[in-house]
């Protein structure tokens, strides 16, 4: 069985699929492999998965960026991600943090404003590509604080990551997921994050509302997809199977440490949820005009 993850190594989706996978495996009675397809803002590898066989063995760790926020901000997108995809099941919810390099000279999102609005489209900003999550986080945050800043997509959180350490980018709003280590370790620092209240992980980091950009929320998910056409019975064994893997102690611990939430919800309620997060972003893009190539 594979597992494809529609981003190079080290990122959100990326992290996530390996954090679930052992598990899942161990649910199923087999191995679990994992292939980083990347590509086209995670567009190449999901669309590998739904002109696969629809046996149940080859799956896509889907997010918003590939299922919801990206197919809503498409002129032409790739895939119909309600037609041609099938859900399997939640796994997690994360934050996007806003971090800065270390050679930024900021240590606020105050600082960061200022610098932004002393040097207009000139601060870089880098996310995981276009289209992406972290793109949509950016281009909403730029709109509701009245910044221009200049877009860096690379093909991944993992590239974005690397640059940002080394200050070739100046900022970056990425999942928690793939910052939190970085951030602990002092490599980069975080000023704000999008999410309603504040992470656990990181007390002391404001959230973009409390910091005046009210109303201002962006979280991800995470979870499993098929090929529509897959056996309704091989559908609701991997279904039961996620679950199984989701209620793993281990699994549990090694995502509260990532400081994301677990999404507990049954295959039905997980598939209500995509269809409300499409609905909000589609939303979002025609009252912005977000529309992308």
């Amino acid at each position: 069985m594979r597992i494809v993850v529609p981003y190079p190594p080290s990122g959100n989706v990326d992290i996530t699929a390996r954090t679930v996978a052992p598990a899942f495996g161990d649910a199923l009675g087999q191995p679990i492999v994992i292939e980083n397809r990347a590509g086209a803002g995670g567009t190449i590898g999901t669309s590998a998965v739904i002109k696969s066989p629809a046996d149940g063995y080859t799956l896509v760790l889907g997010s918003s960026a590939t299922i919801t926020a990206g197919p809503a901000v498409y002129k032409n997108p790739p895939y119909d991600p309600f037609k041609e995809l099938v859900a399997l099941g939640a796994i997690q919810l994360a934050p996007i943090v806003l971090t800065v390099a270390p050679k930024t000279p900021v240590n606020s999102f105050a600082e960061f404003v200022a610098r932004a609005r002393a040097r207009p489209g000139q601060v870089t900003i880098a996310s995981a590509g276009n289209g992406s999550s972290n793109h949509l986080a950016i281009e909403l945050l730029m709109r509701q604080a009245n910044l221009q800043l200049l877009h860096v997509p690379y093909k991944g959180s993992g590239p974005a990551l690397t640059d940002l350490i080394g200050s070739q980018v100046e900022a970056m709003m990425d999942q928690l997921t793939a910052s939190m280590a970085h951030i602990r370790e002092g490599r980069i620092r975080a000023i704000a994050i999008t999410s309603r209240k504040r992470s656990p992980d990181l007390p002391d980091v404001p959230t973009l509302d409390e910091l005046g950009v009210k109303g201002y929320e962006a979280s991800t998910f995470t979870g499993l997809f098929a090929p529509t056409g897959t056996p309704m019975a091989v559908v609701e064994t991997l279904a039961s199977a996620l679950r199984k893997a989701m209620a793993n102690p281990t699994v549990r611990g090694r995502f509260r440490t990532m400081g994301v939430e677990v999404m507990d919800m049954s295959r039905a309620e997980f598939a209500a949820y995509v269809r409300a997060d499409y609905d909000k972003w589609l939303k979002l893009a025609r009252e912005a005009n977000i529309v992308l190539e």
